[in-house]
């Protein structure tokens, strides 16, 4: 053999972004307000509220809360305020819809804290396959973010990955 096996990949400039290693530990819950409702479905607020007060709101504590209504029940937003003003002092976060959207606020608020020097100029790749279940919306947060700094921008693996964006030569 005439040469040595070089990893051209290890020894590139490249830089992959694995959103997986962003995920926020913690449990997440959904708080589904039907449970509050008359029959599921109407909401009577004496009731309504003297089932919140009742409620044992510390054990959310530390979760991540998703506050929804899984009927088609008409809600009132004082009601949803009420349940988000109960859980605030507990949660470490509290959304009102389902939890993909408590997923998405999530990422939405660690890509905007994402330092951006590490990545000016240079080539990214953003991993595709991930164990965890990372929303659409972080993906596209994270692309928006990037492109005006990255050198160019791809996604899957560094062995098979898609051309997204390449920066234009200045003239």
């Amino acid at each position: 053999m005439a040469g040595e096996i070089v990893n051209r990949v290890a020894a590139s400039k490249l830089i992959t972004i694995d959103l997986e290693d962003f995920y926020p530990p913690g449990e997440r819950v959904a708080i589904d307000l039907k449970d509050w409702l008359h029959e599921g479905l109407v909401l009577r607020e004496k009731d309504f509220r003297n089932a919140v007060q009742a409620h044992d709101w510390s054990a959310y504590q530390g979760k991540y809360a998703a506050v929804l209504c899984s009927t088609d029940a008409i809600i009132p937003s004082w009601a949803y305020l009420l349940v988000t003003i109960s859980l605030a002092p507990y949660a470490k976060k509290v959304v009102i819809g389902s939890l993909e959207l408590l997923e998405s606020h999530l990422y939405e608020a660690i890509i905007d804290s994402l330092p951006l020097d590490p990545y000016k100029d240079r080539p990214v790749i953003i991993k595709g396959c991930s164990e965890k279940n990372i929303p659409e919306t972080a993906y596209a947060s994270l692309v928006s973010r990037l492109l005006p700094v990255v050198g160019s921008l791809m996604y899957g693996e560094a062995c098979s990955s898609v051309p997204l964006h390449k920066k234009k030569k200045s003239q």
